[in-house]
């Protein structure tokens, strides 16, 4: 069997008394989108920002392509090819699409960032940066300015600077919170999209999503993975349904 290209052992962090993470083993295979599940407070959060390397966990592993990872910090996990989505969208709103897009381009390139004005004209950075914006969806938004996009636009554009590393790995955090139903559709395609051309951890409340996106589904309560499995297998487990899917349908 193939080796994992993501592979966790035991990882564990606490905050204080609130063990928000704890021993959580998670394997997620090269190609396949991956969802983690579980109710508000479970740790899926803090879960995302310790494989991101936003946040160090107390103890236990994580592997990327089969190296040892634990304790680089995120800027080195980019590089290597891991890129993430927050939960509360992150871009430059008095910029405009392009230009953001431009800017994470410019940031995985190694370009240095001291003459921005002149790297706006700079076509081998705004090329790419528009082939993005057209694999999102936003080839008709690229001058606009970011804070004037809509929710909506604001997660697609965010989702663009996350590939903009060309990363083997995207971590994904509910990428479609706060969307109303069209925005939302319009995100479950585009994902659907990207199957196949980046390996996708993702974090989503929105059981639509999950269940028309995940090849397979972890599911985390109170710090731990209490299932993983098949959409089908996790539709089907009474763990599972007594602790999180019942309260959720």
């Amino acid at each position: 069997m193939a080796e994992p290209l993501l592979e966790v052992r035991g990882l564990t962090k606490s905050f204080g008394a609130l063990r928000a993470t704890d021993q959580v083993d998670l394997a997620v295979k090269a190609g396949e989108t991956h969802a983690i599940i579980g109710p508000n407070g479970a740790g899926k959060t803090t879960l995302i920002g310790q494989l991101a390397g936003n946040i160090l966990p107390d103890a236990g592993t994580i592997r990327f392509s089969g190296r040892d990872i634990t304790h680089l910090p995120a800027h080195t996990r980019s590089h290597q090819g891991m890129s993430r989505s927050f939960q509360i969208t992150s871009i430059y709103a008095d910029f405009s699409a392009l230009d953001n897009v431009a800017l994470a381009v410019q940031a995985h390139a190694g370009h240095s960032f001291r003459f921005w004005a002149a790297a706006r004209e700079d076509v081998s950075l705004t090329g790419p940066a528009r082939e993005l914006l057209e694999k999102v969806g936003l080839q008709d938004r690229s001058d606009i300015l970011a804070a004037n996009l809509s929710h909506g636009e604001q997660r697609q554009l965010e989702i663009a600077m996350a590939l903009a590393g060309k990363p083997r790995l995207l971590l994904l955090d509910e990428p479609v919170a706060g969307m109303g139903v069209e925005e939302s559709q319009r995100m479950i395609e585009f994902l659907d999209g990207l199957k196949g051309t980046a390996t996708i951890v993702l974090v989503e409340h929105d059981m639509d999503a999950v269940f028309t996106l995940a090849d397979r589904i972890s599911v985390l309560v109170y710090g731990r993975i209490i299932a993983t499995g098949r959409p089908a297998e996790i539709r089907a487990n009474r763990e599972v349904q007594k602790a999180y899917l019942g309260a959720e349908s």
